[in-house]
């Protein structure tokens, strides 16, 4: 203390913007980052690890002492962007030294800096949008979440080409799919390393963190399967006990989808909005004429029957869908309500579980197996739930159950002559609603 009330005003200002000061060792950059084709700092971590603390901290920097004059940002979704990575309590403008605050022009995606720097905003669902800028510094943020991440990501480094030594910063919470796995090994064309991995968890900043955030975030996933992702950063294996694997949703992911003969929108309304209720799971979905059935968005809230009611429509119609379908089990009365009461004129059709919530949902699996069912881009929380659930442990979450009514209503569509479902049901009784 005796040493903080020694510095000038100006001493202790610095000294409050010193990174280098602050930071844990693990949030500096490594020492290979940069060099002998080495491009890619790969953070990935545990919630509340510090990720964005310290990527904001090395883009200021980038900016104002690297020199980097086209530095760029890519997150999840534009909310993402400005919540997180600009506007965030951890974010570029907490961070960034008063004397040195850019302005945020939100119209035009970018920041504008006071040594005339542009950084320019990019998102992870907009690929095509990512394919002509050109840049020298990115941070990539959460690409785990993205929705189409190998696309987005791919093309912004195709434009990470400027000046002598172009670098890019991604951080994530990590996700086992096959993209970022491979992202730690990619390799250039001598064999070397593209990128080095700093690994983090949520214990190493637990001095930064709140009571509260250490208790909810903690209770929730300590001695779990996924806190082992959430907690540690560990990429998880396929949990053997699930109805899905990780393998059969990424292997028939696509990017493009055919003309749609059907468009579905599943609600799994919740019972309640309180704090520790579940979400209203809303999935849409589609199927061609040719047997395969495509998830096209998840729309899943955790709000007031009249937000997910909007949520629901709102789907409906950027979707183009042909009906809103709802559980009757679960207050399905309550869901056409809802849906008529803001839009009389909304279709919708109620379906009655006669089945368990796992004998439902077995026939659903299988189609993913047999690479019926694509993934139209990233769906991080229902990917997470399928692949994590065990039927008869827990009872089946939103997105699943919503999932689940979408492909089994689009099921009842499907041209049986096209598509033969008699493997599928061998020793499945018939859906019945």
């Amino acid at each position: 203390m005796e040493i903080l009330d020694s510095l000038t005003d100006e001493q202790a200002y610095a000294l409050l913007h010193d990174w280098d000061f602050w930071a844990r060792p693990e949030q500096l950059p490594p020492d290979q980052w940069g060099k002998d084709g080495c491009f890619i700092w790969n953070v990935r971590a545990g919630r509340g690890f510090g990720k964005t603390r310290m990527s904001a901290e090395t883009f200021i920097k980038a900016v104002k002492e690297w020199g980097y004059e086209h530095p760029n940002l890519a997150g999840a979704t534009a909310e993402d962007v400005r919540d997180i990575m600009i506007e965030g309590e951890s974010g570029i403008l907490a961070c960034v030294p008063e004397d040195f605050m850019p302005e945020f022009i939100p119209s035009l995606k970018k920041l504008v800096w006071p040594n005339g720097v542009e950084t320019h905003i990019y998102y992870g669902s907009e690929p095509n949008k990512a394919r002509g800028p050109q840049s020298d510094f990115l941070w990539c943020d959460e690409l785990a979440k993205w929705q189409r991440p190998e696309e987005t990501f791919d093309n912004l480094l195709m434009g990470l080409r400027l000046g002598s030594n172009p670098i890019c910063v991604v951080t994530s919470t990590p996700r086992p799919t096959r993209f970022l796995m491979d992202l730690e090994k990619r390799t250039d064309k001598r064999g070397r390393p593209c990128t080095v991995t700093t690994r983090g968890r949520t214990q190493d900043n637990y001095k930064n963190l709140s009571p509260v955030f250490i208790s909810t975030i903690i209770s929730k996933y300590e001695g779990t399967r996924l806190g082992r992702q959430e907690l540690e950063g560990d990429f998880l294996d396929d949990n053997p006990e699930a109805l899905w694997k990780r393998s059969d949703i990424d292997n028939n992911r696509v990017y493009n989808i055919p003309e749609l003969s059907y468009v579905v929108v599943g609600v799994d309304p919740a019972a309640t909005s309180k704090t520790g209720s579940d979400d209203t799971g809303i999935i849409v979905a589609g199927k061609d004429d040719n047997g395969n059935f495509y998830v096209l968005g998840d729309y899943t809230i955790h709000d007031t029957p009249q937000k997910w009611g909007a949520a629901a429509i709102t789907a409906y119609h950027k979707h183009k869908a042909n009906v809103i379908i709802g559980e009757t089990n679960n207050g399905g009365e309550m869901v056409e309500h809802t849906l008529k009461t803001i839009d009389p004129k909304i279709p919708f059709k109620a379906v009655h579980a006669s089945r368990g919530k796992a004998t439902r949902a077995e026939p659903i699996s299988a189609l993913y197996e047999q690479g019926k069912v694509h993934h139209f881009g990233t769906f991080v929380e229902l990917e997470d739930q399928m692949c994590e659930w065990i039927p008869g442990t827990e009872k089946s979450p939103d997105r699943v159950d919503a999932l689940v009514w979408a492909i089994s209503k689009l099921s009842e569509k499907t041209n049986i002559g096209k598509f033969d479902f008699s493997g599928l049901f061998r020793t499945i009784p018939k859906m019945r609603y």
